[in-house]
């Protein structure tokens, strides 16, 4: 088996499983500190926000030639899912416990990306030095549908887990603080909530 190959086996079938994973563990830590009665709606979106951040640069690579272009998209969605990470606990801690255990999570969710890009970069070594102006082809940046590149169950499966396990569990979790909360963004503190943190 080729090098190649073996770095396509491990981001197919090792990184973006492991993103699954630790995404459903972030959402359980959430239920197990009462998200809906503390940060509510608003840590929901930061949530599905930074889903978003990581699951448009997925897409592109699903479907579409990984080229300058897509290489540049993963930057981005990268870089945007730090910044709402921070965002995100910045916000969460002053109103509920973020335990060491998802704090630890925490740390697969923001490094399962970067490992994805260092990987597709890895992979197409040429295109990637093309975007910061190195090496010996020119950076492309047309929207290529390279549909069939990949097995159609692979895709098919990455998309409805993706849809199952990552996307619905959170609009539960937002749909669960916007009701807990009245329609609410942000819950009213409880009293001894206000008085700690007053």
């Amino acid at each position: 088996m080729s090098h190649e190959a073996v770095t396509l086996a491990v981001l197919m079938y090792g990184i973006v499983p492991l993103w699954f994973m630790a995404g459903l563990a972030d959402w359980l830590c959430h239920r197990a500190t009462d998200i809906q009665h503390t940060t509510g709606a608003k840590e929901s979106l930061l949530h599905l926000l930074m889903f978003s951040e990581v699951a448009v640069p997925l897409l592109a690579c699903l479907f579409l030639e990984i080229n300058a272009l897509v290489i540049a998209l993963m930057v981005v969605g990268f870089l945007a899912h730090e910044a709402t990470a921070l965002w995100d606990v910045s916000y969460a801690v002053t109103r509920r416990h973020v335990s060491p255990i998802e704090q630890h999570v925490h740390s697969f969710l923001e490094l399962v990306p970067l490992m994805a890009l260092i990987l597709v970069g890895t992979l197409h070594w040429q295109q990637a030095l093309a975007l910061v102006g190195l090496g010996p082809e020119p950076a492309r940046f047309a929207l290529r549908w390279t549909l069939g590149d990949l097995p159609v169950g692979y895709v098919a499966t990455i998309l409805g887990a993706a849809f199952m396990v990552e996307f619905l569990p959170y609009v539960e979790e937002l749909v669960r603080g916007w009701r807990a909360a009245g329609g609410r963004l942000v819950p009213a503190r409880r009293p001894a909530e206000g008085k700690r943190h007053a």
